[in-house]
């Protein structure tokens, strides 16, 4: 093992194939940062057995009612995620998770009635800036691919009485479920009920409303089957 895998192994990256063009110093600020963030990550799992004490935390990330959350091992939260845990189940995030920068996880949208929870399986990465309302309960599977500005929104409104105020007719909660091996798009929002099966390929800003089958490829708004991955 040559001195830039020893460091990459520091950084939580085993096995992992470096570009060639890629200098020794990047991958010195590289390792720096994670060294941090594996301090972060060992100061919040402090005196906690639902938290590895094997994670790695950026910088402003903030957790609440963390006897509900349990984060398996080398999970990445990055700057700013932000996880608001108060709901039945709470959050679950399996090994090797990724969150990318400024991930919000919001379980709960009042305190009329705490929500159901999240749970995301193991390898799973988000990019940037997603965002998980879980009142209805969100369960992503295992190795699960998503890009920037993903949104779920587990709960709907209903509206239907004309005598009474949107605000006042109630909410609905179905839930949404990913299943495993999934690509989404940057940008896809899902709504309540919204159910991917495996493998299933999500164009980015697509819509998604309703049930897919595995190995769909979806897109659109509200989003549609475009073919089947094993189509030409």
């Amino acid at each position: 093992m040559n001195v830039k895998q020893k460091l990459l192994k520091i950084a939580g990256k085993d096995n992992f194939e470096l570009d060639e063009n890629i200098n020794f110093t990047y991958i010195l600020r590289l390792c720096y940062k994670y060294g941090c963030m594996l301090i972060r990550g060992k100061l919040i799992s402090l005196f906690k057995t639902n938290i590895s004490s094997n994670i790695f935390v950026g910088k402003k990330v903030k957790i609440l009612d963390k006897s509900k959350v349990f984060i398996g091992n080398k999970c990445k939260l990055h700057d700013g995620v932000y996880i608001d845990a108060l709901s039945k189940n709470g959050v679950s995030i399996g090994d090797n998770v990724v969150l990318g920068r400024n991930t919000r996880i919001e379980c709960t949208g009042g305190l009329g009635r705490i929500g159901k929870g999240v749970k995301i399986g193991n390898r799973t990465t988000f990019a940037n800036d997603c965002f998980f309302g879980a009142a209805g309960g969100i369960e992503v599977g295992d190795d699960v691919v998503a890009g920037q500005f993903i949104r779920f929104h587990s709960e709907n409104h209903e509206y239907s009485n004309m005598n009474l105020l949107i605000k006042d007719q109630g909410v609905i909660h179905k839930g949404i479920v990913i299943g495993n091996n999934c690509w989404i798009g940057a940008g896809a929002v899902f709504l309540d009920g919204a159910k991917l099966g495996d493998g299933c390929v999500v164009a980015a800003n697509a819509v998604v409303t309703k049930e897919f089958p595995d190995n769909s490829v979806i897109g659109g708004v509200p989003a549609k089957v475009l073919k089947f991955r094993n189509e030409v």
